[in-house]
């Protein structure tokens, strides 16, 4: 007699009824959609979707739903006549404050969405796009923290009042020459407590006594991270120029960084607008004048120049810059210990720790303020010739008030939330301390190649599984029947398993698939054949079948295992293409198992289980 226990028929019906729901939402397609975002990446405000629709109706679109986010509206449209329409006319209204992408919306059920389904991720290769390859110079990273130190050095000698004779770079080292033993061991204790990062050893040179710095392993680890960082944070600004919806920004190894931008065929573009750069200055309000009054004359005081904030506010500044991005060594965000808002620390190189607190100690109860300065690329048509220019964009991101007198490390109050905190702090490294990059890989799939490896991809897959189906039906009668059943029942498991965690799917990734669709029959092939050697030994089909399942267990769990290990190997040192395809493989075996194993079990058992005598299986 065979049983299959109540709680098992449960858990099947529970995991199939959740793998059927999250993977419905990739049979709806996408809709076309405009979507509109901050140009600073800082959070939008629930009144910008009624300024969205004004817009549109203004220009007589007719659109869809809108959908709002913290961090983008998306509009929905039943056309890509609308679209371009709706862009357009979006782009008007806004202008460079904001980013006006066309985009793809999932056309996914509200109910589906209440409850986290979302389609799957289509890689480059399946959607189309470039994809680039950029290694950051870590030799150059290297060498601008100790140009930073040099300046840092020589004006904690001179203030300390340390004769020296000269602070350079040597090779991969900071020497610092001085004239007797005397001022070395003060110069050493000096420095060793004002900086940070520095290994530092006394060395005799003839008639200087020297000092030679180098940076420390663990703090040149921090400098190449920071940089990656900075570097990421740059090219996700950049990327808002294009309008990409999906962009991959990601790390690769110590010192490279993928960028893959699905819907953009313009290389030539998208080398120019990844080549932007940008800094930060800090700089005196002018507490004596008023902003309005310069907008509205249009005469701005001697002394000052006029900016505008991220509200679109005028605001006076000093035509004096205190310290730049050049100056800026680190920022991080935090909270403030005495109030708990969130702010952002700022730590400047000795030149402009210097000026910060010969200003500060000037103007305590003044605002200083902080403008984000930015060189955005952009090319005109002059005579059916494409002329490619520079555009200066300059906005003034934070104005606190100055409390009390600070020069290297400080912090920035008055902001909205820890995200505003740690994107400001993230724009800041970004704007200073920015590496040189290059690119060493560059591909382009069209849009049109991305569709056949879809379709072939599609078929691929519809081909094999029906075969599988085919062949497992006619060998295995009833319960080859039972297998293709198990076998659909998997390939809906792995797609909803792709779309719950997010995975992208590449051409890969469907080789792992239909690779899976082979390999998903093999365990109900090993019980099967197993159940037929008991029969042919003379036993009961009931004890058959319970033989079948236990014997092969071991070898079907074997089997899959050493698949499995090789997977994770695969995932673990391969790059994206390997990954996606030891995701897929990964997913499928485990999917397999379940189904093969405990699934075609739960249905047998209704078939031939319980009481009944059965006297022959259609097997």
């Amino acid at each position: 007699m065979n049983r299959f226990p109540p709680w098992k028929y449960a858990l099947l019906i529970i995991v199939l009824g959740l793998g059927l729901v999250y993977a419905l939402p990739n049979i709806y397609g996408d809709d076309p959609a405009v979507q509109v975002s901050s140009s600073r990446g800082f959070d939008l405000q629930p009144e910008i979707v009624g300024e969205v629709e004004r817009s549109l109706e203004s220009a007589g679109v007719e659109h869809g739903p809108v959908d709002f986010s913290s961090q983008r509206v998306l509009v929905r449209l039943d056309s890509s006549d609308r679209q371009l329409r709706a862009a357009d006319a979006l782009r008007e209204s806004f202008g460079d404050d904001y980013v006006v992408a066309l985009n793809l919306a999932p056309a996914t059920p509200s109910w589906l969405s209440t409850l986290g389904a979302e389609p799957m991720v289509l890689g480059l290769d399946l959607q189309g796009g470039v994809h680039f390859l950029m290694q950051v110079d870590m030799e150059a990273a290297k060498t601008q923290r100790l140009n930073n130190y040099v300046e840092s050095v020589r004006n904690l000698l001179r203030d300390a009042g340390i004769r020296y004779r000269s602070v350079r770079v040597s090779g991969e080292n900071l020497v610092v020459e001085l004239r007797t033993a005397e001022h070395r061991s003060e110069a050493r204790e000096l420095i060793e407590s004002e900086t940070e990062g520095l290994a530092i050893e006394s060395v005799d040179a003839g008639q200087t006594f020297n000092l030679r710095a180098s940076v420390t392993e663990t703090y040149l680890q921090e400098i190449q991270q920071n940089a990656l960082e900075q570097n990421m944070t740059t090219l996700r600004n950049r990327v808002n120029e294009l309008g990409v919806a999906e962009p991959v920004i990601q790390q690769q190894g110590a010192n490279r960084i993928v960028v893959q931008l699905p819907g953009v065929q313009d290389t030539a573009q998208a080398k120019r607008v990844l080549g932007a750069t940008a800094t930060v200055e800090y700089r005196a309000v002018d507490e004596q004048n008023d902003p309005y009054e310069a907008e509205r004359t249009g005469r701005v005081p001697p002394g000052s120049k006029l900016y505008y904030d991220r509200n679109d506010q005028p605001i006076l500044l000093s035509r004096e810059v205190i310290a730049s991005g050049e100056n800026l060594i680190g920022a991080a965000a935090g909270f403030d210990q005495q109030s708990g808002q969130p702010n952002v620390v700022v730590t400047l190189d000795g030149e402009g720790a210097r000026r910060m607190l010969e200003h500060t100690t000037e103007n305590v109860g003044n605002r200083m303020a902080v403008v984000f300065i930015e060189y955005r690329p952009e090319t005109r048509m002059v005579d059916g010739e494409e002329v490619h220019s520079t555009r200066r964009v300059e906005e003034v991101i934070s104005a606190a008030v100055t409390r009390e007198p600070f020069g290297k490390r400080f912090q920035t109050t008055g902001l909205g939330s820890a995200t505003e905190a740690a994107q400001l702090a993230m724009l800041l490294r970004a704007g200073a301390l920015a590496a040189p990059m290059q690119i060493i890989e560059e591909r382009t799939v069209g849009p049109s190649l991305g569709q056949d490896n879809i379709d072939q991809g599609f078929q691929s897959v519809i081909i094999g599984f029906a075969l599988v189906l085919v062949v497992m039906a006619l060998y295995y009668k009833v319960f080859g029947l039972i297998a293709n059943l198990a076998l659909t029942a998997n390939l809906v498991l792995i797609v909803a398993l792709l779309s719950l965690l997010g995975a992208t799917l590449t051409l890969p990734g469907i080789a792992g698939i239909v690779l899976t669709v082979g390999m998903a029959v093999d365990a109900n092939v090993l019980i099967f054949e197993r159940i037929r050697e008991e029969l042919r030994n003379g036993n009961t089909p009931q004890a058959s079948i319970r033989a079948g399942y236990e014997k092969a267990f071991s070898t079907i769990a074997d089997a899959n295992v050493t698949t499995l290990i090789a997977a994770i190997v695969l995932f673990m040192f391969g790059t994206g293409p390997i990954k996606g395809f030891a995701v897929t493989l990964s997913l499928g075996i485990v999917t397999s198992m379940f189904t093969a194993i405990l699934g075609t079990r739960g249905v047998v058992t209704l078939i031939y289980g319980g009481r009944k005598r059965v006297k022959s299986l259609a097997i």
